[in-house]
């Protein structure tokens, strides 16, 4: 069980800390900031479940939001 909590707590820092290393919005950033960040996305999908999970397409990352904050942002893969 400690090994466990110990792996979870290591993951969700070392994303915390890759996401504060990129020009990526951050966990807790509001829509609004992310839109005078980084201006309109390219695509806007409506939110889904419950919690109300939102996501905006930029051409270089995707962001993932509960409500009106940032949960996760992800570097899109470009092939």
């Amino acid at each position: 069980m400690k090994k466990t909590i110990i792996s979870i707590v290591l993951l969700l820092t070392a994303s915390i800390s890759i996401a504060q290393s990129t020009d990526y919005p951050i966990r807790g950033t509001s829509m609004d900031t992310v839109l005078n960040q980084s201006g309109e996305p390219e695509k806007r999908f409506d939110p889904v479940g419950e919690p109300p999970i939102t996501r905006w397409v930029y051409p270089e990352f995707t962001i993932y939001f509960e409500h009106q904050a940032v949960i996760h942002s992800v570097k899109n893969d470009h092939k």
